[in-house]
């Protein structure tokens, strides 16, 4: 019966190897070092393992003092060292605890217990030794660039240099995705750049791109690694070497571009520009550019830690560990052979932004809509469900809202009704975590609800209230759902957050002071808001919704003479918001309206007040009693007044859609 103990063992590598272990001699024990926190985890994994009743966890931490064990090591003849940090973007401190101090202690226990210590290194040691570095290679004067680089040395060195011990040294090269299954458990090393490959599917496959001669890298698959150390611990007479586990050829970078490239349908490029190495390197020594490069990296999502240390100087020469495992069949498989199965892998279960690739973006989405019992709210209610969402209806009204949930289940849709006031914090708190326990999450949420006050501000000077129950509504109440929302949806890295704003904001028409000036301050803060969050998967769109057909305006001539839209129009913009996520969504009316407040200020104003001086104030700001209106209809007001008063001006732009859709496709900050 053969013992061993093995740090590391619940790692992505560890794992393998202890399952290896165990399959390799039917009789072998295997004690695995487990943080009494990882406890559950070990437990987890063991039950996974074939054999694993001979696999027992041994309660300790790799940076305490002997291992933090409190009592006498198990009897071992093997321990295995896999335990350490390999983060690149590692600090000094948290690198140094982990793979030196860690490994100075496991050398103590391999002392104590007179086991041959199987450490694993890294092909890292080398540091900027440039030509060919052997196995029998360690100290040849290089440079060791990071944390990382600088511990693994410190780290192997320990071994090398240790007295009465007997020792092997495997060093892997980087370690991705299994070769058959292409499971992986983080993104790490050139993981980082599968994004920045993933935008680039989105252009045509023959575009003829060159690629900058980034140098050379050496990657292996994780089963390949495990494979390789399991057989190599199983033999006898190999004290005191070291093992290369590389690809035994440099991988040009180019090269594992093209793989990749292939698999995520982008471009696969047409070869390195001559010179380009030499160019890059001058350039990385002129003041400012190395900012510049890692300022750049960093906004594609690759660490300016790790960037420089993908491609290696060094050609790691494994000629005499591929001779021991000749006859195995346990070999390097070449990385294009392997590719598309570590891309799949990645797009499934890595990928950040993997919950935005669907067929139809809202089959199987949870869609929070506010304002929802009427109008825009329910149109759009009515027009996801159709398409597979299931709806989570938002307002005031307990009945009505029922009802328009129960429209939509008789439909065949998902709806759920959940009554809060918006201007409620305590509703929203309270709101916000149920939605979320019961829903798990809000892949969109739509803030349509809305209130409008059609007052002059000199007919306001003893009403700041109206002015605070605006807000309470248009901004307030958004901005609690959204911040409410908001750590889901980063947490998921997929998310996005319409606002129904209005074409007043852009026309800013008198006697509506109150609703323009909270659905502007809700504009600019989505505005922010968006570039804070576009790293993390979660967009906003406002759209400046122009005047809705509704009953309100029925009596109003000059309204009946515009071509505005129904409800269900309305909601049409509102789901096209959803599915292509522009920042906003004008009408030509409005655009043209702020171009005419640009470019000739005085004549707008003008217009702006005759209009005021024409339109006189509603019926309850002059004090005579009238119908109560729908919230839903009184926020439509400001924007048919705001026609009202331009329409002189207005209507021969609103009769040329054509023109106007074809600026639009000029102009890329139009979206009508």
């Amino acid at each position: 019966m053969v013992s061993h103990i093995v740090t590391g063992g619940t790692g992505f590598l560890g794992k393998r190897v202890v399952q290896g272990l165990l399959d390799r001699d039917p009789s072998a024990i295997v004690h695995v070092l487990v943080r009494p926190g990882s406890l559950p985890k070990f437990h987890e994994l063991a039950t996974g393992w074939r054999g694993s009743e001979r696999v027992f966890a041994l309660v300790g931490d790799l940076t305490a003092e002997r291992l933090g064990l409190l009592g006498p090591a198990p009897a071992a003849d093997h321990i295995i060292h896999l335990g350490a940090v390999y983060d690149m973007t590692a600090d000094e401190a948290t690198a140094y605890a982990a793979n030196v101090a860690g490994t100075r202690a496991v050398v103590e226990l391999a002392r104590e217990t007179g086991a041959v210590l199987h450490h694993v290194s890294s092909v890292a040691v080398a540091g900027d030794h440039r030509g060919r570095y052997f196995e029998e290679d360690f100290d040849l004067g290089q440079q060791l660039t990071s944390p990382y680089h600088r511990t693994k040395f410190a780290a192997e060195k320990l071994v090398r240099e240790s007295s009465g011990l007997r020792w092997r040294v495997y060093r892997p090269a980087i370690i991705v995705g299994d070769s058959r299954t292409g499971e992986m458990d983080k993104i790490d090393g050139p993981y980082y750049f599968f994004a920045a490959i993933a935008r680039m599917a989105g252009l045509p496959a023959e575009l003829p791109i060159p690629l900058p001669d980034l140098g050379a890298t050496n990657i292996v698959p994780v089963d390949y690694v495990a494979a390789a150390m399991v057989e190599l611990i199983g033999r006898d007479g190999l004290d005191g070497r070291t093992f290369h586990l590389t690809d035994p050829a440099p991988q040009p970078f180019d090269t594992i571009y093209g793989a990749l490239a292939a698999a995520a349908g982008a471009p696969t490029g047409i070869g390195v520009v001559p010179g380009s190495a030499a160019a890059l390197s001058g350039l990385a020594h002129l003041p400012g550019v190395p900012a510049v490069r890692d300022f750049l990296l960093e906004q594609i999502g690759i660490p300016a830690s790790v960037a420089p240390h993908v491609a290696f100087a060094s050609e790691f020469v494994s000629d005499s560990t591929r001779a021991l495992l000749r006859g195995t069949g346990i070999e390097v498989p070449a990385f294009d052979s392997y590719a598309a199965i570590l891309w799949q892998y990645w797009r499934e279960h890595l990928d950040p932004n993997r919950r935005r690739q669907a067929t139809d973006p809202f089959r199987d989405r949870t869609i929070l809509i506010t304002g929802a019992s009427s109008g825009i709210g329910l149109a759009t209610a009515h027009a996801v469900a159709r398409r597979g969402a299931t709806v989570v209806m938002i307002a005031r009204g307990v009945e009505d809202l029922a009802a328009a949930a129960e429209s939509i289940r008789n439909e065949g849709g998902r709806a759920f009704a959940h009554p809060c006031d918006i201007t409620d914090p305590d509703a929203v708190d309270t709101l916000v975590g149920t939605v979320l326990a019961e829903y798990g999450h809000i892949d969109y949420l739509v803030n349509n609800a809305g209130r409008s006050i059609r007052r002059s501000v000199v007919n306001s000077t003893d009403r700041m209230h109206d002015f605070e129950r605006t807000m309470a509504v248009n901004y307030f109440g958004a901005v609690r759902l959204i911040l409410g929302l908001l750590p889901s949806m980063r947490a998921r890295r997929f998310g996005h957050i319409v606002n129904i704003s209005s074409i007043a904001v852009q026309t800013k028409v008198p006697r509506f002071a109150a609703y323009v000036a909270s659905k502007s301050a809700l504009d600019n803060f989505s505005e922010i808001a968006a570039v804070e969050n576009s790293d993390a998967g979660v967009g906003f769109t406002s759209i400046r919704m122009p005047l809705v057909r509704t009953p309100m305006i029925a009596p109003t001539d000059l309204y009946r003479s515009l071509p505005v839209p129904d409800p269900d129009r309305a909601a049409a913009i509102v789901v096209r918001a959803l599915e292509e996520r522009p920042d906003r969504i004008d009408t030509p009316v409005g655009t043209f309206a702020q171009a005419v407040d640009l470019l000739m200020p005085s004549v707008k104003r003008s217009i702006m007040h005759r209009g005021f001086r024409r339109f006189g104030e509603s019926d309850a700001a002059r004090g005579v009693s009238s119908i109560p209106r729908a919230e839903s209809a009184d926020k439509s007001s400001a924007t048919g007044t705001a026609l009202g008063v331009l329409a002189p001006m207005l209507l021969p732009l609103m009769a040329l859609p054509g023109p106007a859709a074809r600026m639009a496709r000029i102009v890329p900050g139009l979206h009508w």
